[in-house]
């Protein structure tokens, strides 16, 4: 399948994607993709995760490719987030780690996810 194909695909399943029963979106409406680092796959992972929660909380993250993908995997066990897996996974992990990678510099401790448990 072509990235082209699951772009559409994941922007089509968007605004259906339910985070868990009776939740709600919690993005800010002036919030576009358009805002956010210009990568491939921003605009698909901004519709996946806006169907949850708004991206500025994405946004202030920084983690690497792995763990964006413990944080994915989080967000489905314990959130019941839809899972998304192969190809659309891949190209929003991809963005995910592109656009937002580890944050560096004097945190006590080091940075730790506050999703993660």
């Amino acid at each position: 399948m072509k990235y082209g194909v699951v772009a559409l695909a994941l922007a089509l399943a968007a605004p259906l994607l339910i985070c868990h029963p009776g939740g709600t979106a919690a993005q800010d409406a002036t919030e576009k993709a358009e805002d956010y680092p210009d990568f491939p796959g921003r605009d698909e992972t901004f519709g996946f995760c806006t169907g949850c929660h708004g991206f500025k909380l994405v946004a202030a993250q920084g983690m690497d490719r792995e763990a964006w993908d413990r944080t994915l995997a989080w967000m489905v066990e314990r959130q019941g987030m839809a899972d998304i897996q192969g190809e659309p996974r891949d190209l929003v992990l991809d963005y995910l780690g592109q656009a937002f990678p580890p944050k560096t510099g004097n945190q006590p401790g080091g940075w730790r996810n506050p999703f993660a448990q």
